[in-house]
This record gives structure tokens, sequence and C-alpha cells, in this order.
């Protein structure tokens, strides 16, 4: 998807973005503030302009990837079947333009070209236990953290949320980083510690396998740590150096990869207060998540423009797979009915009972199978109302009839979501540069693989031309 790279903005220019980000959300704030099982409860496709349903009314699912979210299919020409409202055209250039692009500045063959099931640049040792995703992500970003550490004389990093290891096991015993992660689960640390020692088995043996490659010096796993980090409170235990590392002079690179919520502010807090702390690099998520206040807005600038409050449901908005959802509307797949499904039982819900809305409704399996008043029957079950209640059939299949429109409306919505994902991390690279620190966000990972995929770099001193380092693959 085509957008606005950071890297290319002055501190004026990103100021002015926010600005222009705000006003945009304020616009179209109901689209991105509805919820879509409340699609007919709510009345949603009549709050669109009249000529966005001419436009929009009819559009199958891949024509909507196509021409609303501009992700055709390999070969395919857009074709517009009727002239679309410049207002339509409008909210669709805008949202191109004003959020961060999440396309890697580099282009390589697929690391899963070969096998979709293991990276090809990762050694058998490091893919084991690791999902195809999280091995795309652990290399891109234990190897920026690596470049960063290097440029700035770190000797130390801490992986912060850190989970069952995966990442810190890749920076420690792959890339010879000495690295504490810190992570408030004592069970995933448990296991991260044994996975540590099957893979420093499994290290050995290779080496025995293949002396001719020869490992330079003692391997250093990971230094784990159970602690949960208070993002309004500063860690110590985050801030102490390893056993055998300077006492003093000691600096620190913090990342995390996928902080959810408030961990990513924590790790901006702390790499704002301490100065031990030289360099940062902080890949997001869970927005929805986050403290308010205290999460978001941080910068002085974005606090004080009109508009910038962002509920719950817009944040949560912004951590959908725009690229995904894109995929599954150019193949058409029956799960698209989901959406419709849910939104016509929330209306069989309020009818039973006025008082309960949007309730949890634990995942139905197998929907596209099932006939509409089979699911409904399930849904009410699972919200503890009567599955027997009379149902209005006629009701139901006009409900049903209006798919592509649930699937229209929800598209609208997941086209404007980047603009707000691209206003609360422009926030964050505000609020880092009003302390006179150097920000830059980068699209590190293939959005195919991984929605979330910008890292926060941030470091205390400029790194001038060295920082497009930072911007290249390893080959």
């Amino acid at each position: 998807m085509p957008g606005v790279s950071a890297r290319g903005l002055s501190h004026e220019e990103r100021r002015q973005l926010a600005v222009n980000l705000t006003r945009v959300v304020t616009v179209y704030r109901s689209i991105l503030d509805a919820y879509i099982i409340e699609f007919f409860t709510d009345n949603l496709w009549g709050t669109l302009p009249c000529s966005w349903q001419e436009a929009l009314d009819g559009l199958n699912p891949p024509q909507l990837a196509t021409l609303l979210l501009g992700m055709p299919g390999e070969g395919e020409v857009a074709r517009y079947r009727s002239v679309w409202p410049l207002t339509l055209l409008a909210l669709k250039s805008t949202a191109y333009a004003l959020a961060f692009t999440r396309t890697p500045g580099f282009q390589t063959p697929s690391e899963f070209l070969e096998n979709p099931s293991q990276s090809s640049r990762l050694t058998a040792p490091f893919r084991k236990h690791v999902r195809p995703k999280k091995q795309h992500e652990i290399r891109r970003l234990g190897e920026l953290v690596k470049k960063l550490s290097d440029l700035t004389g770190c000797t130390q990093v801490v992986d912060v949320g850190s989970g069952q290891g995966h990442l810190s096991r890749f920076m420690s015993l792959g890339l010879g980083l000495r690295v504490k992660s810190i992570e408030g689960d004592q069970r995933l640390v448990e296991r991260a510690q044994r996975l540590d020692q099957e893979l420093l088995q499994a290290l050995e043996k290779e080496e025995k396998r293949n002396p001719q490659v020869v490992h330079a010096g003692p391997r250093h796993p990971p230094h784990h740590v159970v602690r949960w980090v208070d993002p309004m409170a500063l860690c110590e235990e985050l801030l102490l150096p390893l056993e055998n590392s300077p006492q003093s002079g000691a600096r620190l690179l913090l990342t995390g990869l996928h902080a959810c919520g408030d961990l990513s502010v924590a790790l901006l807090r702390h790499f704002s207060c301490c100065p031990e702390v030289v360099a940062l690099a902080s890949v997001g998520c869970c927005y929805m998540k986050l403290s308010d206040p205290g999460g978001y807005p941080l910068s002085q600038w974005v606090a004080g423009l009109p508009g910038c409050e962002l509920p719950y449901r817009l944040r949560e908005g912004a951590c959908h797979a725009l690229e995904e959802y894109a995929e599954r509307l150019q193949k058409a797949v029956p799960g698209l009915r989901t959406h419709c499904y849910r939104a016509a039982l929330e209306t069989v819900i309020r009818c039973a009972r006025p008082e309960l809305r949007r309730p949890g409704v634990q995942g139905i399996p197998r929907v596209h199978e099932l006939k509409i008043e089979e699911y409904v029957q399930q849904g009410l079950q699972r919200v503890g109302l009567d599955p027997h209640l009379p149902l209005n059939l006629t009701a139901l299949r006009a409900h049903q009839a209006q798919e592509n429109r649930v699937v229209a409306f929800f598209s609208l919505a997941l086209l404007l979501a980047p603009l707000v994902e691209t206003l609360i991390l422009l926030d964050r690279l505000l609020y880092l540069q009003e302390q006179g620190f150097h920000a830059e966000l980068l699209p590190i990972f293939s959005p195919e693989l991984s929605p979330r995929n910008l890292v926060l770099v941030a470091t205390k001193r400029p790194l001038g031309a060295a920082f497009s380092v930072l911007e290249t693959e390893d080959s």
C-alpha cells in the first residue's frame, strides 16, 4: 500500500501531518467508530452518503479489494463500472497519502520460496519451535538490533516482553549480542530457558557434524528475568547490567517485538528518562490496550490538537490486517459472511434483551457451512439466551442478502484504519523529538506476514548517514 515515509519528513512536516490526520479522523470518525456487528441495528449503511451507497452497492469482494482498497489481484486492472463520487475518491486518496508506508524499502526473494514453513535465512536450530511469521520477525528485527547496537556502541540489549525468548535467543546465540530478557509470565520464562538449553545442545551437535565451522568465543544464552514492567514507573531490573558486564559506563539498547499496549510506552519512557539507555528499537501492537490517558497522546503537540482523541474502537480498528483482508476479498473466501451473520445475530439479541449489547460470542466453527438461522441459534446459546427463540426467517434472509454491503462498510473502515495507527506512531516520534532525541520509523517486516511492521528506532545522538545501514537487507 502506498503512503508517506517518516524518514523523509522534517520535524515541522511531521507536526503538519499530525494536524492533517486529526482533521481526517474527525471527518470520518463515524465510520471508524462504528461496530460492524451493529450494521443492521444501527443502520450503518444508511449513514453513508447516497452517492457512496450507489457506487459501492453490488460490488463483490474482489471488486472491493481492487477498487476501494487499491489492492488488485495479480495482473488485474482496475475497471470502474460507474463514475465514483469525488468525496469517495478523496477518501481513498487521503487514506493512501497520509498513512505511513508499510512497504519495506528493499526487495529480496521470499525467504519462504522453497518451503513455506522454513525461512531460508535462518539455520534449522533457530527455526525449531518457531512459526514462519515469527521466524521472519526475529530475523529482521534481530539483524536491525545488531546493526543499531554496533552503531551506538551498546554493551547490552534488553528484550522487554520477551515471551518464549525466540528473539532473545536469536540475538544472543545467533548474532552474539549480550541479552537480558524480561517477561512477566513465569511459565513463559521457564519454557524460554528450556528452549535455550535445547538450542545450545543443537548448536553443539551441529558443530561436531561440521568441525570446519568454528564458533568464535563462548556462547552466552539470554539472561531471563521474571518481572512485570510498570508503564508508569521505572524498572530498576531493566537497567541493571549483566554479570561480567561493565558496572560503569553501561550502554543499553531496549527492544520489544510487538510490545503490547502500554509496554511499548514503557520502553519510550525508559529510553527518555535513563541516561544509560542509548538506543531503542520497538515494534508496538495492541493499541486498544493503551491506557487512556497515559498511553496516548504522549507528545505535547498532538495533545494540543483538536480531534486528537482516539477512543477504544478506533485504536482497536488500527490493529486489523489490511493486506490479509484484501487477500481474503480477492479470493472471496466464504468466511467473509461471518460479519453479516454476527450483525444479524445482534438484531435478534437486541429484540430478546435490549440491554444486552455487543456480547462476546465464542468462535462458532465453520460458519460458512451454516444457514443463517443455524448460526443465530448457536450464537444465542453462547450468550446465554434460549436458542429456540422464534426467529423471523424473512428478516434474517433479508439481512443475509446484504452480505456484500456489510463487507463494503467494513472495507471502508479498514481503509481508514492505517491513519489511526499512523497518528499513534507519529505521536511517539514527536514525543521523542520534543525531548531532543532522534527518532525514525521504518517498515521492517513484510506486511503480508506481519501487519504491525513499523519499528520505531531512536537514539540519543544522530546517526547521520550511518542510519541508512538500518534500512538495508543483509545478504
